[in-house]
């Protein structure tokens, strides 16, 4: 499974309605791949990101010719079919209602699943006088599965190959809700190999899979409004915000 290529400008807004839109990722490849077993890795180490944004390159761990195999994808899933890669920019996402059947994701839901680790993410809660964000991370801080799809699209001017994910998101647990109405459908080890598994198209199984993580697996807590603006990227965005104070922009 080749890598991608380099990603397109991300985008710069802070919070665009949907869930997730920003996380965390800062290990090596090696150590994702052996904390989700993925027993090769294809791909360049990618620079530290303690605020990916979509259209960033990010590693996922996916099945390829039984093997599964940590690889670098771009955030926001073109399917085959596009006709440009300017769609990979609203597709960051996946709803859980409806991944298998809208047609920017069935396919892949059908043929190409994949996990994202992630050592946490971003949510905005509304406030009275603009956003605070958050940062959701595992309570005992190893990483997280985020559920997610993968496609190949090829460029029809320069046929380069470029390998594109998205996340898919439901209902919130009980941490995450007062938080946001929305958050990324994660997975215990447990479900990632019939996740993964390319042979599994039965829906009705892979849908019972994405079920809400539970709160009690998980913690949370104020940050600094620094990590609004993406070119900010720097261990200080995780750290717990002591007086939270609010900034609209």
């Amino acid at each position: 499974m080749p890598q991608a290529p380099a990603s397109a400008k991300p985008n710069a807004g802070c919070d665009n309605g949907s869930m997730c839109g920003r996380f965390v990722q800062v290990e090596k490849p090696e150590f994702y791949a052996e904390h989700f077993g993925a027993e090769f890795v294809r791909t360049e180490t990618l620079k530290q990101n303690y605020n990916v944004a979509p259209t960033n390159e990010v590693y996922a761990v996916a099945e390829h010719d039984g093997d599964r195999v940590l690889t670098s994808f771009r955030w926001g899933l073109v399917p085959f079919w596009a006709k440009d890669v300017k769609i990979g920019a609203k597709s960051i996402n996946a709803r859980v209602e409806t991944a298998a059947t809208k047609p920017t994701f069935r396919d892949s839901f059908a043929k190409r699943r994949c996990l994202v680790p992630v050592d946490g993410f971003y949510e905005w809660q509304r406030k009275d006088k603009g956003k605070l964000p958050h940062y959701i991370h595992g309570a005992d801080d190893k990483p997280l599965a985020l559920a997610g799809l993968w496609s190949s699209w090829t460029d029809p001017e320069t046929d380069e190959r470029l390998l594109t994910c998205t996340v898919i998101t439901g209902t919130p647990n009980e941490l995450v809700e007062p938080i946001h109405d929305r958050m990324p459908m994660i997975l215990p080890p447990e479900r990632w190999a019939g996740w993964l598994d390319r042979e599994n198209r039965d829906v009705d199984d892979l849908q019972a899979m994405l079920t809400t993580y539970p709160s009690e697996l998980m913690a949370e807590h104020p940050v600094s409004t620094l990590v609004n603006k993406v070119a900010n990227n720097t261990p200080d965005l995780i750290e717990p915000l002591e007086t939270p104070a609010v900034d609209a922009s």
